[in-house]
């Protein structure tokens, strides 16, 4: 019987999803008042739960509870562009938050980068249709950054705030877990699987002038390479570099 009520309220809860009654990245009801609903143990609504996510169809976010699962946003690598750009493309709204806005002494590997001592830091979260997407933190050197106040990182991108001619980027995507100040930022559970992307953006004479690590709960993006059969092409397609 507990077999049967279980699947019966994934299949209940996975239609109202299905059908749009529950939005992509909306909350469902609590596990309380599922119990309530039907009149079942926690552990019966737990074990629905839990199918749904094993199914891709649910997720849990830390502290806020269980949610209908959103489409990853699929970015494409071999163009310089920004978050905002690629779910604006993809018609999810974009938004950003400042967490955090200073000049501080350069880290040592931002300072390797970058070859200067102090920099502008901001971190900030970015989000999709209000959902948390991206924890960003980029640095800039303080020469450049110097005339930049909080409240213009925050409406618009580097890239459309410095006076410089850019040339490109290098990025390197890895995985990892999330750790717990990331975790409560993005809303999902500590250790969570997550992608890092570190981008050194250069001018077009070859100098880093910025350079961001960005931290995505891993069922949220997807990066893209489009691949040449071309005999004479690279391996490596453009903006994809292979690391040993």
């Amino acid at each position: 019987m507990r077999e049967l009520r279980y699947r019966t309220i994934a299949d209940e809860l996975r239609g109202q999803i299905e059908t749009g009654q529950i939005a992509p990245g909306g909350l469902l009801p609590s596990e309380s008042d599922l119990s309530r609903t039907y009149a079942v143990s926690r552990v019966t609504v737990r074990k629905a739960l839990e199918l749904l996510r094993a199914e891709g169809v649910a997720g849990a976010r830390q502290g806020l509870g269980w949610f209908a699962a959103v489409e990853p946003l699929r970015q494409t690598l071999g163009r310089l562009g920004t978050i905002e750009e690629d779910l604006a493309a993809s018609g999810r709204r974009p938004e950003r938050k400042v967490l955090d806005f200073g000049f501080v002494p350069a880290p040592a590997h931002v300072a390797e980068v970058l070859g200067t001592a102090e920099v502008l830091q901001v971190r900030r979260l970015n989000l999709a249709d209000g959902l948390p997407f991206a924890r960003v933190t980029v640095w800039v050197p303080a020469r450049l950054g110097s005339s930049l106040s909080r409240d213009d990182v925050e409406r618009a991108s580097f890239y459309d705030l410095l006076d410089v001619d850019l040339g490109g980027a290098s990025q390197t995507i890895g995985a990892g877990a999330a750790s717990k100040e990331d975790a409560a930022l993005l809303e999902i559970p500590v250790g969570s699987p997550v992608l890092r992307c570190e981008r050194i953006t250069r001018t077009a004479d070859g100098q880093a002038v910025i350079t961001a690590e960005h931290v995505f709960p891993a069922d949220r993006t997807e990066f893209v390479v489009e691949l040449s059969s071309a005999p004479e092409a690279s391996m490596a397609p453009s903006g994809l570099r292979l690391v040993d």
